[in-house]
């Protein structure tokens, strides 16, 4: 079978693969119908996220039919349509029964320590081959796919995968409720169902912070009110518009790829908030950098991090789902502290979630299909990698087909 194979930073290829095979009783062979890119399959290509395994096939977003199943899948037969949840979880240890699929003491084989297991990930996570490919064998298959109704489509299905539980339950971190007024941070795919998710939580308004303008126009379709940090202050607007509070809850979708402000006041905010920080840490910790050495910008605080932090009022609320290295360890946690913020971050529980949105699609609550903006064939994949990493304008959410 063809799949997209992991061979070093910035070494992707198309290759032929032997098909997968049922290694466990709890295991499903799911020919894959639909699968798509994520920016964390570009952390890997990058190299922005360390510990991936040669040879890994990437990708853990996809809808497909399944093929085969071990002898303890009772719940599903070939023919069935599945989404896939980007995590595994066995389904029986405390953690999965209640709820927190990410953190399942079995699935990953690194161990119960090890934390969340996914497809297409590092080391740290498995690895297990992921699912940007002809077909995938799928762990505890009869925990983890979930059947689809015939009336959600595979654009629709495929956002279920990942992006809208995950921007769900970004939201849930962040404590949404009814009336508050909410920013997120980033109007990529997970920013714009956060906006989604916010409206169906309660809350009241919401605010977009993003540098995309094709990007923060599809935020303001949702019904965001919209912020182009290369144009003004983010946090300067924020401020004039909530009277100078700041929002209640702020949702942070960016994640390590937080950019700078291009040009303006905010990047020079930006700019002087880095050499602050570098001051400060040199004085309160110069053990750690004995050659005397300038901190690079690298070292601050991420750019997203520090204005969930400045944006939100007093007592509000903060949840994390971008993505950051194990290696990263600045946070702007006096700031936080001063204020009395919660914050809450962490990996989906992706399985714990889809029966709820898969209703809300079924019923047409919501179309999770118009966060898709490209469709690519499995041979053009490694063009879509390269413009996607490019933030074109218009590439917001690529599907492979």
């Amino acid at each position: 079978m063809k799949a997209v194979v992991w061979q070093g930073v910035g070494d992707i290829r198309l290759e032929e693969v032997p098909d997968p095979t049922i290694q466990d009783r709890t295991d499903a062979i799911v020919e894959i119908t639909t699968s798509a890119i994520c920016g964390t399959d570009l952390h890997f290509v990058r190299g922005t996220m360390s510990g991936m395994v040669e040879g890994t096939i990437l990708g853990h977003e996809a809808v497909g039919i399944v093929r085969e199943v071990g002898d303890d899948v009772r719940n599903l037969r070939p023919g069935d349509r599945v989404v896939i949840p980007s995590t595994v979880g066995c389904g029986y240890c405390s953690y999965c029964r209640a709820g927190y699929f990410a953190q399942c003491d079995n699935a990953n084989p690194n161990g119960p320590a090890a934390g969340t297991c996914f497809f297409g990930g590092p080391q740290t996570t498995g690895p297990v081959d992921g699912l940007q490919a002809e077909f995938a064998r799928i762990p505890f298959a009869n925990v983890g796919p979930v059947w689809l109704p015939e009336n959600v489509s595979d654009a629709q299905a495929i956002m279920l995968s990942d992006i809208y539980p995950t921007a769900w339950f970004g939201c849930r971190l962040a404590e949404i409720g009814a009336g508050d007024t909410v920013l997120v941070l980033g109007a990529g795919p997970v920013g714009q169902f956060a906006i989604t998710s916010a409206f169906q939580q309660g809350a009241g308004r919401v605010l977009c912070i993003d540098g995309v303008a094709s990007r923060l126009e599809q935020a303001r379709s949702r019904g965001a009110e919209i912020i182009n940090f290369n144009a003004e202050d983010p946090i300067e607007v924020v401020k004039d518009l909530t009277g100078g509070i700041g929002v209640d809850r702020v949702v942070e979708a960016v994640g390590v790829d937080a950019q700078r402000p291009k040009s303006g006041p905010a990047a020079e905010k930006a700019d002087q908030q880095a050499s602050t920080f570098a001051q400060e840490r040199e004085q309160v910790a110069p053990e750690q950098n004995p050659d005397g050495d300038t901190w690079v910008a690298g070292d601050a605080p991420s750019q997203a991090l520090q204005w969930a932090v400045e944006a939100v009022a007093k007592a509000g609320s903060i949840g994390i789902i971008g993505v950051y290295s194990p290696q990263m360890t600045s946070f702007p946690t006096g700031q936080a502290m001063n204020k009395n913020l919660t914050v809450k971050m962490g990996n989906c529980h992706h399985r714990r979630y889809l029966p709820t949105l898969i209703d809300l699609v079924r019923t047409g609550a919501v179309d999770p299909a118009t966060v898709l903006t490209q469709a690519e064939s499995i041979p053009s994949v490694l063009e879509a990698y390269e413009t996607f990493d490019r933030r074109e304008s218009g590439w917001t959410k690529v599907v492979l087909s």
